[in-house]
This record gives structure tokens, C-alpha cells and sequence, in this order.
């Protein structure tokens, strides 16, 4: 039995019909004889969803109790038992009550897909894994429920359900999403036109890059070569030379210019040692392209135009973006250069666009690399200098009747030999001179064709010729190699300065650094490999690049560090004088490793000097903060233990009192201790439940005067799940926080809201404020800001509020007042059902 296909409808927001457009697909396909049942679909009290259910089998649901509440999910053992063609399971990203089968409903229809069941779901984008920091980012509400993007790019079919916000707006408005009480929260919170309108392009982009890989998938599949133009890639082709940020600024224009436009950009480096690239400005110039939304990426070729065109239809790039040459004049009449190479060889599916800069004709100059080593091509033009031209030279000269004289020949074969020299080195002028020695003694040294020499003065001539020639060579040959130390010299140089730099720096990035050693050597990747002892095992600490080698000995380069540590580079050989650059690398991985093993060190100390912190805290709280109301109800119970008074019965109920709030404090003061100490050992387990605010609002108040507090929580709000215990202590700690700092003559309002599917609690009063910097000081145990008495508390009520939210699932936040004040801001979950008041489902998919 094969693996059911997944077909999922994708939506661009909460209400734009994902459901409607499931339950249309399954009537087709019921109506052409497929067997199709609803494994889970929710109306959400929707008419015309509803109307679609009929007509199509539904399995029985399984009912589950949770924490005295009854709810339903799919039955997934029923729908594999029933066996249909196809499923219809809504809401992929939904979490199910704790005790179903599964954690996820995803998780759910994967068993279905295992089963050979066709599926068809739902999900909105916002409930992508990867783009929860997105949706957050512009809506302000964080998704609690996600689905892992690799389910959903797995599906067989993606159909995207799209509609034009304006369109939604009106949908909401005329009550066809939610209900009325709703409507207006939604229409001015979550969906306003500026949050739809990104959520319907994050879909849009999502969706095409998923297509894109389709047609990636295609391509190779069949073999395709060829460009096809159905979006815009745009290939910048980088030297590692300044003029690279420029043309990735181009680039960037060109690609802003249509939608979906895409940047690429490549750096081909040679496999003959030390790139010819500065890495600084390569580091510069991969992060501006990340910045731009780009991709940098990194390719070993020699022939620089064919690697350039190989990546580029690799890639299906449409455009490619080149630098104008920075060559002189006079170096063109070796080769045309890579720009027009590529021009020429690009055919016409590549348009390439040759941009100015300011480093054109100025040279390439030397980077510091071992670029200007003596290349395939020119070692050849040396020795054709050398050995063919004399011979061609020879047979110029016989052919004219009157020649220019053995001194202006010995002048010409001379010319040659330096030729040869300035392009090859020694070995093409060495070979050049003993050619034009025996060409000038058999054809142009008396008597000719012979060897022998007659006159003195011309064997003179060509010992002569000979020994400049040979001097030149030696010449011409050391300059070279000492042009080729000094930019060796100069590369290293720059990489032991970026190395240092890094040190002073405090860069601790391991995986960036060994990124930089690839790029540096041209190599395919890199590990650090480390070891406890001498007989243990490699393992791995870090590595980039495919297939990382395990050992030392499978790597083609291996460098210690110390006895129990190593990098390891694979990909190809590196010559001796590299090793010394590279010993500066693997030394400084080293160092990084130490580092981050410190700063973790650290982070632990930190910890422990917090909690010494706070134990020390706590010792000043107890020494003052307790020790004051003990010393108010010590004194009050020995004074009216005291027989040498007799005390009215109006100042007994004063000590009495006094003792009363005394022990008020202690108890409020201790309890605060005992939940921070909770806090702090992770052992708060909230028991969340469904619960109304108007519940547990007025609970948490009773400490409080009533004429103190003005209350603003409706009715219809709907339910929260939180514990209700941990919300009435973080209410009352808010709400006495609150008063204690207010003027006696304002009250402060506690009002309550809806924010989609979050209900918002605000406390707000009058009283001086907190300055911003000071707004998440506030939350952490043992502070008191500003002029606050040492009888006001030991500083825990906030912390202890703060935590008792989040371990809900919950945030609490500081604001400004408008016209003065703290605004406290406390946000909860909505609970799945229905609100107060209402019978049926509810509302779905609020807005997350």
C-alpha cells in the first residue's frame, strides 16, 4: 500500500474561505465517485461552511476530558479503520487536548498519509514555523500554534486562497468571519488593511519559492540546461575587489524594478592556493548582499567565464551583472577578458550587463594572494617566445637578400629571449637563449651552416649574447618570484591583521571563521576536530562545507592544535608555504572554541552570582522588611499584656488592628518569598482551565479599598485558560502595586478587552511613572525605583506577577499612562468554546 497524497489549501488570513474551498473540492470529487469523509471540519458557525458538510459522511469524533472540560478531536484509529479515498482534516496546525493521540493535528494526518489515505487540510500563513517571528513582528500577536514548513512543502499540491483585504474588511463587517461583538476588535487590531496586505505577500513569496522548487525539480529531473525566464535571477559576478558593492547595488535596483526579482552573488576562486580576494572585503560585501534579501555564494573554478556561466544556468539565472574590466589597456592583447567572454559565450537565454565603476583601467593590482603566480597560458606564450619565435625570426631574416648584420641579429634573438623571460621566467628564457645561440653560430656566424666560428670577434658576440641573455633571465625570473613573495607577503600579512582584529574584537562566531578558512583556500570544507585523550574518538565541534572529514587522516590537509585537537580541510592538497597561514586559523578556531566554552562558563557564574544575589536580598528583606511588622505586633501584644495599664476598649481595638495588619504584611510578605522561591526552582505547574475574568477579578481585589479601584471587565468577554489561583495572585500584586503608588483621590481602573484571540488586561494608574529604562527593572526581584519606602515591600510583588503570567502562557508589560501614570498590561489566551452568554462553537481561527 503506497503513501496517500496530501493536498493542502493555503491561506493568505484567518476567514478568506480555506474551509469553503476544502468542502467545494470534496463535492467534486464525491460527485465523480470518489469516496470522500470529513475526518475533522469546524463550521465555526459559519451558514454557508455549514451548508457545504451536508452531503458528505462525517466520522464520529473522539470526545476527551480535560481538567473538567469536555472537547472533541479526530478519531484518527476510526478514519484509518473506515478506510476512505479521501480524508478532509482541517486546521493543520491546531494543537490537540493533551491525552489524544498526538501532540499535533499534523501529526494526525501523517498517520492518515502512512495508512495510503489521501488528505486534503488547511493552514494559514501566519502559522508557519518559520515565519512566527514575521507575523509577530507586524501583528504583534506571537502564534502559538505552528506547523514545521517541511509538512507543508512536503504536500503533493498547495492551492493558495487569496483575497484582497479590502474584500476581507468587508467579509468581516458583515458578520461572515466572526461574531458582531468581535467585529470591531478584529477590524481594528489584527486585521487592519496594512497587516492583511503583508500576511497576503508573505503567502504570495512563500508560495513561489515552493513553485520555484518545483520547477528546480522539473529541471533536473529532465536535464533542462536552458534558462527559462519565469522569474528573475540576477547573477553579480565579484572580483573580491571594491567595485563589488557597487554592482551589487545595481543589481539590487535592477531586481527591485519587477517582483520577485532575485540576487545572486557568486565568487569564483581559483584552486592553486590563497584566494585572490581580500576576505575583509568579501566579509563587506556577502553581508550587503544579505542585507539586500540576496544569497552570497562561493565556487572553485579556474576557468573564470565557463565557472561563471555554469553557475549562473545552474541556478536558472536570467540576468548576469559584471564589473567593467579593471585591466589596463595593453593587457587586453593576451585575452578579450571575462566580461566579454561571458558576453560571447552566454547565448540567448543570458542577458549580461557590464556596469562602470570607479576601478576601471586602474588595474587589478596584487590583493595579497598568490594570483600573479605565472599561469597556464602565459607559461605557454613563454615558450612559444622562446623556441618558436627564434625559428620564425630565422626564416624572416634568410628570406632578406641583405640583412641587418650579426650585431642587429644578435640584437632581435636577444629581444626574444627577454621576451621570454618577462612572460615565463627562467626556464623559457634559458631555452630561448640556447636556441638563439645555435641558430645565430649555424645561419649568421661565418662560415654558415656549420658550427665552427672563423672569427674571434663573433664567437665574442655570442658568448656575449649568451651570458645577457642568461643575466636577464636570472633578472627578470627573481623579480618575478620576489613580486610573487611580496604578494604572497601582503596576503598573509592581511589575513594575520583580520585574525587579530577578530582577537581584539572579541569575535566568537566559530562557524564564520572556519567559512573563512574555506574561502581563503578554495577548499570544499572544513572541521575543527577534537578529542579528550589520545585513544578517544574525533568528534566533530564544528565544521561548513559538504562532508566534513571525521579523522585527520581522511582530511587532504590536517593542522594541529595542541595534542588533542585539529582542523581539517578537504578538497585538495595545499602546497608548504600555505600551512603557516593556516596554522594562524586553526590556532585562532582554538581560541574561539575557549571563548565560547568561557562565555558559557560565564553565563553559569552569572546565574549563581544572581542567586547569591538574591539570597543575599532576601537576608537585607528578612533583616528589615519582616523584622518591621514583627516589632509592631510584639509591641502591641505585650502592651496589652501589661497589667499597669488598663486600656479602653477603643484602644484595644487599635492594638488589635495593629497586630491584624501586621500579620497582614507578614503573611503578604512570606507568601511573596515562597512563590519567588517557586519561581526560581521551576516548580510553579499552573493547572490551566477555562475561566471568566469577572470570576477571579473581583477576588483579587479584596485586599484592596473598594472606592480604590474602578472595574471595567464585561461580560461577554470570553473565557481565559489560565490557573485560576496564579492569575488572582498576579492581579492582586498588579493591582496593589498599583494603588500604593496612585494618589488617594484617583482611583485605578482595571478594564479588560479582546485582541483576537488574546483577552487584554489593563491596569492603569495615576501616579509618577517609571522612567523606560527603569520599565523592565521593575520585574526583577528585590527592586524598588525611584522614592519608594522601605516599609512599601521588599520589591517581589511585580517579579512574582511577571512570573506567575508567563508560566500561564501569558506576558505582562509596562506602559505610560496618557497624561501620567504605569499602565500595567496583562495578556492571556483565549480559551477555545464558546463566550459567556452563547451557545455553539466557537469562533474560528481568531486571529492567531
Amino acid at each position: 500500500m503506497g503513501r496517500g497524497k496530501l493536498r493542502i489549501y493555503l491561506g493568505a488570513a484567518p476567514g478568506v474561505g480555506k474551509t469553503y474551498a476544502m468542502l467545494s473540492e470534496a463535492h467534486r470529487r464525491a460527485e465523480r465517485g470518489t469516496d470522500c469523509v470529513v475526518g475533522y471540519v469546524e463550521h465555526h458557525g459559519r451558514p454557508r461552511t455549514e451548508v457545504l458538510l451536508h452531503g458528505l459522511e462525517q466520522v464520529r469524533r473522539q470526545e476527551l476530558t480535560h481538567r473538567g472540560a469536555r472537547f472533541t478531536e479526530m478519531d484518527v484509529d476510526a478514519v484509518i479503520a473506515r478506510a476512505p479515498a479521501v480524508a478532509l482534516v482541517d486546521e493543520l496546525a491546531h494543537s490537540n487536548i493533551p491525552g489524544s493521540r498526538n501532540a499535533k493535528r499534523w501529526q494526525d494526518v501523517e498517520e492518515l498519509l502512512a495508512a495510503g489515505i489521501d488528505v486534503i487540510s488547511t493552514v494559514n500563513i501566519q502559522h508557519l514555523e518559520s515565519l512566527g517571528d514575521v507575523v509577530h513582528s507586524i501583528t504583534g500577536v506571537r502564534q502559538r500554534e505552528t506547523v514545521p514548513d517541511e509538512v507543508v512543502r512536503r504536500a503533493d499540491q498547495i492551492e493558495l486562497v487569496d483575497m484582497a483585504p479590502q474584500a476581507l474588511r468587508r467579509r468581516m463587517a458583515h458578520g461572515n468571519i466572526y461574531q458582531p461583538d468581535k467585529v470591531d476588535a478584529a477590524l481594528s487590531n489584527y486585521f487592519r488593511p496594512g497587516n492583511l496586505t503583508a500576511l497576503r505577500e508573505l503567502a504570495l513569496l512563500w508560495l513561489a519559492d515552493r513553485v520555484d522548487e518545483y520547477l528546480q525539480q522539473y529541471r533536473g529531473e529532465h536535464n533542462i540546461r536552458s534558462t527559462w525566464q519565469a522569474r528573475e535571477r540576477i547573477v553579480v559576478g565579484l572580483t573580491g575587489g571594491p567595485e563589488g558593492r557597487t554592482l551589487i547595488r545595481r543589481a539590487a535596483r535592477m531586481a527591485a524594478k519587477g517582483a520577485g526579482g532575485e540576487i545572486l552573488a557568486v565568487y569564483i576562486a581559483r584552486s592553486d592556493g590563497l584566494t585572490s580576494a581580500s576576505p575583509k572585503e568579501l566579509t563587506v560585501q556577502r553581508t550587503l548582499v544579505e542585507d539586500l534579501g540576496g544569497t552570497f555564494h562561493h565556487v572553485i573554478g579556474d576557468d573564470i567565464p565557463s565557472a561563471l556561466l555554469d553557475f549562473a544556468r545552474g541556478v536558472n539565472g536570467t540576468q548576469i551583472v559584471l564589473g567593467s574590466s579593471r585591466r589596463r589597456s595593453w593587457q587586453y592583447l593576451f585575452s578579450p577578458g571575462v566580461g566579454a567572454t561571458v558576453a560571447r559565450d552566454s547565448g540567448p537565454d543570458l542577458d549580461v550587463h557590464i556596469v562602470t565603476h570607479d576601478e576601471v583601467g586602474k588595474g587589478r593590482g596584487l590583493p595579497g594572494s598568490r594570483g600573479a603566480r605565472i599561469g597556464r597560458s602565459r607559461t605557454i606564450a613563454a615558450w612559444l617566445a622562446g623556441v618558436a619565435a627564434p625559428v620564425l625570426l630565422t626564416l624572416v631574416l634568410l628570406s632578406v637578400e641583405d640583412g641587418p648584420g650579426l650585431a642587429n641579429d644578435v640584437l632581435l634573438f636577444l629581444f626574444l629571449t627577454v621576451l621570454a623571460a618577462l612572460l615565463g621566467g627562467l626556464r623559457p628564457a634559458l631555452a630561448s637563449a640556447a636556441v638563439g645561440s645555435l641558430l645565430l653560430n649555424y645561419y649568421f656566424t661565418p662560415p654558415r651552416h656549420t658550427l665552427d666560428i672563423a672569427e674571434p670577434q663573433n664567437l665574442v658576440a655570442l658568448v656575449i649574447f649568451f651570458a645577457v641573455a642568461v643575466a636577464v633571465a636570472s633578472v627578470v625570473d627573481l623579480a618575478t618570484r620576489r613580486t610573487h613573495q611580496a604578494a604572497r607577503l601582503r596576503a598573509e600579512s592581511e589575513i594575520l591583521s583580520f585574525l587579530a582584529g577578530s582577537v581584539l574584537r572579541g569575535e566568537t562566531a566559530l562557524d564564520a571563521l572556519l567559512e573563512r578558512v574555506r574561502e581563503t583556500f578554495a577548499m570544499e570544507s572544513v572541521a575543527l576536530l577534537e578529542r579528550a585523550g589520545d585513544v578517544d574518538p574525533w568528534t566533530c565541534t564544528a565544521s561548513v562545507g559538504p562532508a566534513p572529514a571525521a579523522r585527520p587522516d581522511d582530511a587532504d590537509v590536517d593542522m594541529p592544535v595542541g595534542d588533542h585537537m585539529a582542523l581539517a580541510l578537504s578538497g585538495r592538497v595545499l602546497p608548504a608555504e600555505d600551512r603557516r597561514v593556516l596554522a594562524a586559523f586553526a590556532a585562532q578556531a582554538a581560541v574561539v572554541l575557549d571563548r565560547q566554552r568561557l562565555v558559557g562558563e560565564a553565563e553559569a557564574a552569572r546565574a549563581l552570582a544572581e542567586g547569591n544575589r538574591i539570597r543575599t536580598a532576601l537576608l537585607a528583606a528578612v533583616s528589615h522588611d519582616l523584622r518591621t511588622p514583627l516589632a509592631g505586633i510584639k509591641a502591641a501584644v505585650t502592651s496589652l499584656r501589661s497589667d499597669d495599664v488598663a486600656w479602653s476598649d477603643e484602644d484595644e481595638a487599635e492594638l488589635l488592628a495593629g497586630i491584624e495588619e501586621g500579620a497582614d504584611r507578614l503573611d503578604h510578605l512570606v507568601g511573596n518569598l515562597l512563590d519567588m522561591s517557586r519561581l526560581q526552582t521551576g516548580t510553579v505547574t499552573p493547572l490551566i482551565r477555562r475561566t471568566g475574568l469577572d470570576e477571579v477579578i473581583p477576588l483579587a481585589l479584596a485586599g484592596v479599598p473598594p472606592e480604590s479601584v474602578g472595574l471595567d471587565v464585561p461580560e461577554t468577554l470570553p473565557m481565559v485558560a489560565v490557573d485560576r489561583g496564579l492569575l488572582e495572585r498576579a492581579v492582586a500584586n498588579i493591582v496593589e502595586n498599583a494603588v500604593k503608588y496612585t494618589p488617594d483621590d484617583t482611583p485605578v481602573v482595571v478594564a479588560a478587552s479582546t485582541l483576537g484571540d488574546r483577552v487584554e488586561l489593563r491596569v492603569v494608574d495615576r501616579g509618577s511613572g517609571v522612567p523606560d529604562e527603569a520599565k523592565e527593572r521593575i520585574f526583577e526581584p528585590f527592586q524598588r525605583v525611584g522614592d519608594a519606602p522601605r516599609g512599601a515591600g521588599v520589591g517581589l510583588g511585580l517579579a512574582v506577577a511577571r512570573g506567575f503570567v508567563e508560566a500561564m502562557g501569558g506576558t505582562l508589560s509596562a506602559e505610560d499612562t496618557p497624561g501620567g501614570g504605569m499602565t500595567m498590561v496583562l495578556t492571556l489566551a483565549a480559551a477555545p468554546g464558546p463566550p459567556p452568554g452563547t451557545s455553539g462553537p466557537a469562533p474560528a481561527e481568531a486571529a492567531p
